[in-house]
């Protein structure tokens, strides 16, 4: 008998709807993702509570708060506060993400755009779980 592993939850918080639709669409076609979009950084600490993710993908500059707030209030609750939070931004280039170690505000970072493998790549490494486990 095969026992259904769960998808990997992942919560993208950006206010760009175009730009979470497309990641979340290519996420959950390798079969292995479950993505929940956050547009409103506001609204995201409650998302974050009912979706459980086992990462987050954060925007940094967004208009009602910003990622390095939103960040922190995730690390302050007490049922979030062991989740990875994987910084998403054009806020920095490629070029000085590369130059800090990939670490923005301590939190790992990638920055836009971003392929594809780099995001996969970048979820598996953060991640306390290998896909499908």
């Amino acid at each position: 008998m095969v026992v259904p592993t769960r998808k990997i939850r992942i919560l993208v918080v950006d206010d760009e709807a175009g730009f979470t639709g497309l990641l979340k669409l290519n996420l959950e076609q390798t079969g292995a993702y479950e993505v929940r979009e956050e547009h409103r950084a506001g609204r995201a600490l409650a998302t974050a509570r009912a979706f459980k993710p086992d990462l987050i993908l954060l925007d940094v500059i967004m208009p009602e708060m910003g990622g390095g707030e939103l960040a922190a209030m995730l690390a302050a609750d007490a049922a979030l506060k062991d989740t990875p939070v994987v910084f998403l931004t054009a806020a920095v280039s490629q070029e000085e993400a590369g130059r800090l170690d990939g670490l923005t505000g301590g939190h790992p970072c990638l920055a836009k755009p971003v392929g594809h493998d780099e995001v996969i790549a970048c979820i598996t490494r953060h991640l306390r779980r290998a896909p499908g486990g």
